[in-house]
Order: structure tokens, then C-alpha cells, then sequence
């Protein structure tokens, strides 16, 4: 006879809120679960290191009387509704193992930067909120080398987050842009809970971006980002105008990376504020290859529309975004191009020379990469030219 086993109702319903998983999978993966809640069954120990497995809880917790209280290891600055997160708020698991594998990659390459003697990075910590933004966004500019030529170089927004992000590896920062959880394109990240997260370390700089967003959005995402890295304070983002409103880091962030992105001279000057707004949003977006969320922020900076009419926009805009990306194919392209773009060229290419020189074990090495077998690295490596 199979073993029975008991799971407080409320345990299970925390499991399933920080699962990530959405309402029409959990009903096709979990089909005794409403049972299980309402105590009409208990599953079996089998059925429930399944139930484990597939939410990404650890067994353990699944035994307790109360839901164990996660939260972020790093600076939360995100909002609900009107108020910061609290502790009372559900993490998922989702980012917590993006977070944990950021911070697992970011010490080890503290620790080989400082072996190989390399120096600190001079921008890290280098500002702080009482600086100029405008004197920030034009020393960013410089460093990301972001001048209106090289922009309208770029196609699209595409085009545009893949030259900052290179540029910002160039100057030091690790980079990193995926929309799943390592490789597991079951654990898509939600562009709702965070956009984005910095983790300041003068010798290893490192910005996450969640690349399930648009890609207009993570343009500013990165550079909201690179703003923390200046600042020298670790943070996670939402991004989300409240948030903003509410926390004087966050709103200088974004006004760096708004001013950087489209600098407020060049802006009116292509604005009309006599003709119709919503007609301009997106011709101004293409321009500076934002996204028209980034326009609306402007338009509200610059006197064009009350915060009121800020918000009923952005809800507009929000919309429009949420039925594009459900429209978005999931195609991820090649692996050899997306996997240095998902853990930072720079990250990869330092960790694969390491090994290949003999000072980090292999096996340390897959495992930071997120790679199974040796045919896959050195796939990667002959992309990266380390052959």
C-alpha cells in the first residue's frame, strides 16, 4: 500500500504561488491538487516529491505547519500598488534560482578578476542621487559611446540593446539577458514580478535583464540598471511608475537612464505639443529606439500630460504590450548565439579560458554555465574564438 502523506492546505497554496507555473498547466499537471487542498486526499510521498519537483520546492518545506518567508537576498525596490514589497508577498521561485545563479557567477569571477590583477572598475559607486542626472546620463553616454549617430546606426530597438549591451560589456559589466530560468524554457520569467536587477561589485559589475519583456523595454531596463552600477548599490527593479514615485533611488535611475536614452533637448524638438500626442508616441519611440512607454515618461517630464493622464496611457501601452508578446513567437534562435547573451559573453569567455587553462575544475564550470555535456562547451568555446 502506498504512503499516505498529509500537507497543510496552506503550504500547498504557497507552493503553487511561488511555482510560476500558469493556470491551464497547473490543472494538466496537477489534476488531483483541488483535492488535496480541500483535504478530500492527501497525495502519496511519490506524488509529492512529483508535486516538489515540478513547482521547485525543496521537499522539506512541504512537511511544515507554515509557509517558510522567502525573500529577495538583495535590495527589493519593487511596489505593490502604492507600497513596497513586503515580506508578506510571495517570491517566486523563478527568480530567486536567476538571482542565486547571478550571485554564484558574480563571485567567482570577483575572485578570478582579482587573481589575474585586474583593476576595480572607476565608474562603480562613482555618482551618487545627489549628482546631476543630466552630468550621469552624458558620462553614461561616453562610456556606452551611445551619440545620435551610433544610434540611428541601430536597427531598431534590437539593434539597439545589442550594441549598449556590448558596449557595457566592453567597459567591464557582466550583462546578462535571458527570459527563462538557466535552460529550462518550461520557467519563462514574468516581465510582472521584476524587468531587471543590479548587482554592484567594483570588480564585478553584473546587470540581469528580464528578456521575456520586449525588447523596446529592456533597452531601458539596461541602462536603469547600469544607473544602480553608477550609484554602486545592488537593487532589484520593477520599474513600474509607482515604484518610481515612491523611492528617490529609483526615480533618479530612471531619470538617467530617460535622459540618456532620449535626451530631453532632442525630444522637444521633435515634439509637436500642438498636434496629437498618441499619433507622435510611436514615430518618437522608433527614433530613439525606446520603447513608448519611455516617450510617455518624457511627455509627462515635459509638461505634456498630467500624471493622471500618464497612468491612463500606460495602460493603454501595457495592453497593447501584453497582447504582443502573447502573440510573440518562442523561438530562441541558435543556442551557440543566445547562451553568451544569457550568462555574458564576457562571464562565459573568462570562466571557459579558466578552464581550459586548468585553475577551475570542470565540473565548476558546467555547472555555473548551465551545460550538460563537454560537446556543448566546447561548442560554446569554438563561438567564443577559445579553441
Amino acid at each position: 500500500m502506498s504512503v499516505r502523506v498529509e500537507v497543510r492546505p496552506n503550504v500547498l497554496a504557497w507552493a503553487r504561488a511561488r511555482s510560476g507555473i500558469t493556470e491551464d498547466d497547473w490543472d494538466r499537471r496537477f489534476p488531483k491538487f483541488e483535492a488535496w487542498l480541500a483535504g478530500e486526499a492527501a497525495p502519496t510521498l511519490k506524488q509529492l516529491e512529483d508535486f516538489a519537483r515540478k513547482t521547485h520546492t525543496p521537499v522539506g518545506f512541504l512537511f511544515l505547519e507554515e509557509p517558510p518567508v522567502e525573500t529577495v537576498p538583495i535590495p527589493d525596490l519593487r511596489t505593490v500598488g502604492d507600497r513596497p514589497v513586503g515580506a508578506d508577498e510571495v517570491v517566486s521561485a523563478d527568480l530567486l534560482d536567476v538571482i542565486y545563479a547571478c550571485e554564484r557567477r558574480q563571485e567567482w569571477y570577483r575572485d578570478n578578476q582579482i587573481l589575474e590583477g585586474e583593476p576595480p572598475l572607476a565608474f562603480v559607486g562613482a555618482a551618487s542621487t545627489n549628482h546631476a542626472v543630466d552630468d550621469v546620463a552624458a558620462q553614461m553616454r561616453v562610456v556606452l559611446d551611445w551619440t545620435a549617430q551610433n544610434r540611428a546606426a541601430c536597427r531598431g530597438s534590437d539593434g539597439a540593446l545589442a550594441w549598449l549591451r556590448e558596449r557595457a560589456e566592453a567597459a567591464g559589466v557582466l550583462v546578462m539577458i535571458s527570459g527563462i530560468v538557466a535552460s529550462n524554457t518550461h520557467r519563462t520569467l514574468d516581465p510582472h514580478e521584476f524587468r531587471g536587477f543590479a548587482l554592484a561589485d567594483p570588480y564585478a559589475a553584473l546587470v540581469f535583464v528580464n528578456g521575456a519583456d520586449a525588447k523596446s523595454a529592456q533597452v531601458f531596463t539596461l541602462v536603469h540598471e547600469l544607473a544602480h552600477l553608477w550609484l554602486g548599490e545592488t537593487a532589484l527593479s520593477d520599474l513600474d511608475p509607482r515604484s518610481v514615485r515612491a523611492n528617490d533611488v529609483e526615480r533618479w535611475c530612471n531619470q538617467v537612464a530617460a535622459e540618456l536614452l532620449v535626451p530631453m533637448g532632442e525630444f522637444r524638438n521633435r515634439l509637436d505639443p500642438s498636434g496629437d500626442l498618441r499619433a507622435q508616441l510611436h514615430p518618437i519611440a522608433e527614433h530613439f529606439r525606446v520603447s513608448p512607454r519611455v516617450v510617455l515618461g518624457r511627455l509627462r517630464e515635459a509638461g505634456a500630460l498630467t500624471w493622471e493622464q500618464y497612468l491612463v496611457e500606460l495602460d493603454v501601452e501595457r495592453e497593447r504590450v501584453a497582447e504582443f508578446l502573447a502573440a510573440r513567437s518562442g523561438g530562441g534562435g541558435s543556442y551557440y548565439n543566445t547562451k553568451p547573451v544569457q550568462v555574458s559573453r564576457r562571464f562565459a569567455s573568462a570562466l571557459i579560458a579558466s578552464a581550459k587553462e586548468g585553475r577551475t575544475p570542470y565540473t565548476r564550470a558546467f555547472r555555473l554555465l548551465d551545460v550538460q555535456r563537454a560537446s556543448t562547451f566546447d561548442g560554446l568555446a569554438d563561438r567564443l574564438g577559445l579553441v
